[in-house]
């Protein structure tokens, strides 16, 4: 089983194109691809399928975004492509029919996993409730994990990004139930993803703000319309830093994000990311016009530090 990520230099990428899945391939085209994807890795994409509901709702991921990402990593030789993921809201077949991705995976011929269904493996957890969990033993033969996710204000978790999408995503409902409350993850949900984010690297994270939900989440808020603005990165922590202050949120805000970041699991600090494609200020100003018709931004004449101004 993988216990570190495949690279762990903080390099994140933002870009700003005409259609999102051109956006998406520009953004990992910034990163050390050679380094991450090798000829013959088995890669797991788990995309955020939380619900039965539309992609412009901002619940779920495109269906042609994640056909382009496919083919895209098909340019680089892998073994075996899975699209794993494990929804909360309802069955995972009914939201891959629902949104269309069944004719992806049978058109671009990958294999789906339902992350909500065995067969098992153990995994144990620094974490009181539940204290180990079962996990699809797809986890122990994959190479690389992509964690592809919309943008989301989230209800609990604050904010719902790369990391709690993989958080979230594998823990099967089999057992958790749905929405997977019924062994304590809601308990201390925080906790919870900081706990399981320690024993599932994530390799390469997508964020897409293409269409980013504001007011609630997971599935309940107004999609934000912001075209093609992408992020991606090597280090999840970083990656969804850098996404949390598109909502206007210092790392400190988000328990887990700064939970791992201060136990040595991600970088937080801007200063020390490796930042590329369109600045972090420009990423600002475009959604904030777009979320709440002005220019709100956090890190307006340079970036702030991990605390900010305080």
């Amino acid at each position: 089983m993988r216990e570190t990520r495949r690279i762990e230099k903080p390099i994140v990428a933002i870009t700003k194109g005409s259609k999102e899945k051109e956006s998406i391939q520009e953004a990992l085209e910034m990163l050390p691809m050679d380094e991450l994807l090798r000829e013959g890795d088995i890669i797991a994409i788990t995309p955020n399928w939380v619900k039965a509901k539309p992609a412009y709702t901002g619940t779920v991921v495109g269906p042609e975004t994640l056909q382009s990402l496919i083919r895209y990593l098909k340019k680089k030789k892998p073994a075996k492509i899975y699209i794993a993921t494990g929804s909360g809201g309802d069955p995972t077949p009914k939201v891959m029919a629902f949104a269309g991705y069944d004719r992806v995976i049978q058109d671009e011929e990958v294999v789906f996993v339902d992350l909500n269904y065995g067969p098992y493996v153990d995994l144990s957890l620094e974490h009181p409730r539940p204290s180990t969990t079962k996990i699809n033993q797809l986890l122990e033969e994959i190479d690389v994990l992509i964690s592809f996710t919309q943008l989301k204000h989230h209800e609990e978790a604050t904010m719902s990004a790369g990391i709690k999408n993989i958080a979230l995503s594998w823990p099967p409902a089999e057992i958790h139930g749905f929405p997977k409350k019924s062994l304590g993850i809601h308990e201390d949900l925080h906790g919870f993803i900081t706990a399981i984010t320690k024993k599932i690297p994530i390799d390469i994270t997508i964020v897409s703000a293409d269409k980013t939900m504001i007011g609630t989440g997971p599935s309940d808020g107004k999609a934000v319309d912001t075209p093609s603005l992408i992020l991606a990165g090597t280090d999840p922590v970083a990656t969804d830093t850098i996404a949390a202050r598109l909502l206007g949120f210092l790392p400190q805000a988000i328990h887990y994000l700064y939970s791992l970041y201060q136990q040595g699991f991600g970088v937080a600090e801007p200063e020390k990311m490796n930042l590329r494609g369109i600045s972090l200020e420009e990423a600002e100003r475009i959604f904030s016009k777009a979320a709440y018709q002005q220019e709100i931004i956090l890190d307006k004449n340079g970036i702030k530090n991990i605390h900010g101004n305080q």
